[in-house]
């Protein structure tokens, strides 16, 4: 039985600012420099200013030192917050930072959060130490030393799921092809020319059976956030908050030789709990924004979350159902394959999207009166999953 007091957290917080950096190739700028200028603008957003920020919840960066970003990052804001924390769950991070912000603000440990992330994986380190930094936070022990890096490991789960599901590689591909086509309406986006199935199938193999455009970007960039309780964002007269109101999180394995299964992962019970926390179901969402480190890892994730039956994601990406006309128009920003992916920060690029999806400010690529977002932000091999479900509406 599901605890009750989940559905406390539903409504209670609204993210009332929200701010992105430069993204792609930003030379000269550290990863502390790009968090605080997505947070700058995120501030300006929200139309506060940096005092009135009492908590700050951050991701780490690959190309920074600081292990306690956070405390930098204030530091380098000019603020002392009173609840401040840096969280590091691969690439499900970004949608732990909204959860455990809801938490806190409800919780009473923090008024108004600040949530951020920068780092600059092109530009701060070559990548080959950017591809290294991120290899080598697996096992020293089990995995590392057999040649088994992040890469790997999603092949191996995207390997299965075509053996097991008759998943195609032009299935695959046509991820990579819908996702540059959305980036091409993004402002600012790192990739933008037009692709084919063949393009992706044609740009060299890096890991069976993912070829070059079958794997996301290597970028700079920040982005970040303001979150405070629903009634402060009445009081301020916010125009559109968007409110939290689902979350769920799964943490399933360590080492992919222990993952319970290469073809159904944790989204299945972080998107149940957001899902049930929120009161809707995936028919309800209007937008989603889904990590997409590779293509397969989409095509897995929309099985898990709900929005097409197990081992029918291939023949829905197929068939156009996670773009505009489609079941759940997903990515619509171009993603981490197309969009830019900075590591960890990457994924709170899907929520800025999501966000301004629900807000209605996303001019030739919005989606007609969205109203219920879901992000989902996993890594490490699916060890890490995260949901977040957000609303226009504090209720539903």
């Amino acid at each position: 039985m599901m605890n009750t007091h989940r559905s406390s957290l539903r409504g209670k917080t609204a993210i009332i600012g929200a701010g992105l950096s430069e993204v792609g190739k930003v030379p000269g700028k550290s990863p502390l420099l790009l968090a605080a200028q997505a947070a700058g603008r995120a501030l300006e957003d929200a139309g506060i200013g940096k005092q009135q920020i009492d908590g700050v919840l951050a991701c780490s960066a690959f190309a920074s030192p600081f292990h306690r970003f956070s405390v930098a990052f204030s530091e380098y804001l000019g603020i002392q917050p009173t609840f401040s924390n840096t969280l590091q769950v691969s690439g499900a991070t970004a949608a732990t930072l909204f959860n455990v912000a809801a938490a806190a603000i409800a919780g009473g440990l923090a008024d108004t959060i600040l949530v951020v992330g920068g780092d600059s994986l092109l530009s701060g380190l070559s990548p080959d130490l950017a591809l290294r930094s991120m290899t080598e936070s697996r096992d020293q022990q089990y995995e590392m030393p057999f040649g088994i890096p992040v890469a790997n490991t999603f092949a191996m789960t995207a390997h299965r799921h075509m053996k097991e599901y008759g998943t195609t590689a032009e299935q695959l591909a046509m991820v990579a092809v819908t996702q540059r086509e959305h980036a091409r309406r993004t402002p600012g986006a790192q990739m933008t020319t037009p692709i084919t199935v063949e393009d992706v199938l044609n740009s060299g193999m890096v890991t069976t059976p993912y070829h070059k455009l079958d794997c996301s970007l290597i970028s700079d960039g920040g982005a970040a956030f303001v979150v405070t309780s629903a009634e402060r964002a009445r009081s301020l007269g916010v125009k559109t908050p968007v409110y939290i109101l689902g979350a769920g999180e799964c943490y399933t394995h360590e080492h992919i030789f222990l993952m319970p299964s290469l073809t159904t992962t944790g989204a299945l019970q972080s998107g149940h709990k957001a899902y049930a926390m929120a009161g809707c179901g995936p028919s309800d969402i209007d937008v989603a924004g889904i990590y997409d480190c590779f293509t397969g890892t989409v095509i897995m994730m929309l099985e898990d979350l709900g929005f097409c039956p197990k081992g029918e994601g291939g023949r829905f990406v197929e068939d156009g159902q996670m773009t505009y006309g489609g079941a759940i128009p997903t990515n619509t920003h171009g993603g981490l394959l197309a969009f830019a992916h900075s590591g960890m920060p990457g994924g709170l690029f899907h929520f800025y999207e999501v966000i301004r999806q629900l807000r209605g400010e996303c001019a030739e690529r919005q989606v007609a009166n969205a109203a219920l977002g879901l992000v989902h932000s996993l890594g490490a091999g699916f060890a890490t999953n995260a949901t977040t479900i957000l609303g226009t509406e504090s209720t539903l």
